[in-house]
């Protein structure tokens, strides 16, 4: 969103940090996922980001893109997220021999990895950021994504976090 995520922010003593910016609810959403390949055990993360909020079709295009980058057959590990569970059937019917669902406990999103993406880019990478307009916030997100993306231990610590084994 255009508002800030408030953090702990430093300013000179005796002076309050203050962030300006006004009630704006223009946003933006974004879909994720980590990879992982089997041979070279290298991670990888994948996102789009959306001006409107994702509906299962954008979750469905994301997995066929998904799919189309990873040659080999892929086991999708989701949430229960309404939009994945409405996706879910026709990407089944559509790549059956290349794509198979586990579903993650209900509720329980420390269990995924991928929370960690957003918990980074949200609460430490765009940590106090006020953007002008939904443009350089897209800017913003990207090349957080983007950093994120390139950093193969901050990704492992992302599975670690959740106590998962690679």
């Amino acid at each position: 969103m255009l508002q800030p995520v408030v953090r702990r922010s430093w300013a000179p003593e005796g002076h309050t940090p203050i962030h300006k910016s006004w009630d704006r609810h223009d946003r933006l959403s974004v879909i994720s996922a980590i990879s992982l390949s089997p041979r070279r055990r290298r991670l990888g993360l994948h996102f789009a980001v959306h001006d409107h909020n994702i509906v299962h079709g954008d979750f469905e295009a994301f997995v066929a893109g998904l799919l189309g980058c990873l040659q080999r057959p892929v086991i999708l590990v989701i949430d229960r997220w309404s939009v994945h569970r409405a996706g879910v059937k026709r990407l089944l019917l559509r790549f059956w021999r290349r794509l198979q669902i586990e579903w993650l406990p209900p509720y329980a999103p420390e269990l995924n990895p991928d929370e960690q993406v957003w918990t980074r880019t949200k609460y430490v990478d765009l940590a106090n950021f006020i953007p002008d307009d939904v443009v350089q916030l897209d800017r913003a997100v990207r090349r957080s994504l983007r950093r994120t993306q390139s950093q193969q231990h901050l990704l492992r610590s992302f599975f670690k976090h959740a106590k998962l084994k690679l």
